[in-house]
């Protein structure tokens, strides 16, 4: 299995962008996100992403994703995507000039949740895996694509046959910012079945 570059396509196209054989380099549109009604009322529904889609039922997706923020919430990461109201995304947001959040959201039925830790703003780089088994899924981050740590595991809806998952960035803000993704691959399910 790979992540098939050639047959992978755009929700919501930046501008500008770059897809070559070992890498894809997103440089944001302003005022992109991925959100959904909890607390901030707001729906935003138009975030870069490139997408592979499949009805595997269980593996795993690994990429390297390197950036250089530029202002408050630039992110960049892995994500699904099923519709506007049933997606999953992870990633970094830039916060200020100490620290940045690693997080994750979940949304199920239009209504996001938002998940974070601080980490340090000297972070330019993190590796991040997502694991399918059928409707459920885990997460997880890396700093050297060898030992990763669990972010979160959560089940999603409307995903019991095919997914749409890939390669996230946006700025949600005025900003722009260049995203690189490298490294990316498929695997047999890396997360093992609980027993």
């Amino acid at each position: 299995m790979e992540f098939n570059l050639k047959e992978a396509k755009w929700f919501f196209e930046p501008r500008q962008h770059k897809i070559e054989t070992d890498r894809v380099t997103i440089s944001t549109n302003p005022k992109t996100d991925f959100w959904q009604r909890t607390y901030y009322g707001f729906q935003n529904d138009n975030a870069h992403l490139l997408y592979n889609t499949t009805g595997e039922q269980f593996f795993s997706f690994t990429v390297k994703v390197g950036f250089k923020y530029n202002a408050l919430f630039d992110q960049c990461g892995i994500a699904i995507y099923q519709d506007s109201e049933n997606w999953a995304k992870a990633g970094i947001e830039y916060h200020n000039d100490e620290t940045m959040w690693l997080g994750s959201v979940v949304t199920n039925r239009g209504f996001s949740d938002w998940a974070t830790v601080d980490i340090d703003s000297d972070i330019n780089s993190m590796w991040y895996r997502l694991s399918r088994r059928e409707s459920d899924f885990l997460l997880e981050y890396s700093l050297d694509g060898v030992s990763f740590k669990q972010m979160r595991i959560f089940h999603l809806l409307k995903c019991e046959g095919e997914i749409n998952f890939g390669l996230l960035a946006c700025s949600p803000g005025q900003s722009t910012f260049d995203a690189m993704f490298t490294d990316m691959r498929m695997s047999e399910c890396l997360w093992e079945k609980h027993v």
